[in-house]
């Protein structure tokens, strides 16, 4: 198991999470709902965001009120299931700068092959949040992690739907010095990669191409 992992067990983000999970939601609902899941997630991921005291006046009254201080936000989302929760993220987040890595998983390998990388040219003094609904492998999280911390990137976070152990093991050898916040810990991955009891393949259910 990874050191630092936040399961959410809101009771308002696991009904809408068990929503999600149910093969029969529609597209337009699955996707509404991972939009609503991310916005709360959101909340948690940068519950720890530092704060400062600023001056400010109200219509009543001069006071000293916090404001977030410290490195500024940068979004990144793995192709394509990612962007799937990158709306909900923005809306809570709207001053923060996205990046993308594109990576497919090798049908036979499940490695993480990379066909995509753009983000903020300094994503280095930016604080990281990596979104991707499902932390299957590993695999992809991993490569995408690794390729940021080339580019020098210090503080980094994973915010995901799903995880599964195998996942979670993985990160855990790789980066443990990531933290991740998940809806849920599933019990395993099945022959094909895919977590169990999971919620199938979230970019063909973001997007409807299942």
């Amino acid at each position: 198991m990874h050191p630092n992992v936040q399961v959410i067990d809101h009771p308002l983000l696991q009904h809408k999470l068990t929503i999600v999970r149910r093969s029969d939601t529609t597209t337009d609902n699955f996707r509404r709902l991972v939009r609503e899941i991310a916005s709360m997630m959101a909340y948690e991921a940068t519950r720890d965001l530092p704060v400062e005291q600023v001056s400010i006046s109200t219509p009543v009254a001069d006071c000293e009120a916090p404001m977030i201080s410290g490195k500024k936000l940068c979004l990144v989302s793995i192709l394509r299931a990612g962007n799937g929760m990158l709306d909900g993220m923005i809306d809570l987040l709207p001053g923060a700068r996205v990046g993308h890595v594109g990576l497919y998983r090798d049908p036979h390998t499940l490695e993480a092959i990379e066909y995509y990388y753009k983000v903020p040219d300094d994503i280095e003094e930016r604080l990281v949040i990596v979104v991707d609904p499902m932390l299957a492998t590993g695999n992809s999280a991993s490569a995408a992690l690794s390729r940021l911390k080339e580019d020098g990137v210090s503080s980094l976070k994973f915010v995901c739907l799903l995880a599964a152990p195998e996942g979670l093991a993985a990160l855990a050898q790789q980066h443990p010095d990531v933290p991740v916040t998940t809806g849920a810990i599933d019990s395993h991955l099945n022959d094909h990669g895919y977590i169990v009891p999971g919620l199938g393949d979230a970019g063909d259910r973001i997007f409807g191409t299942q």
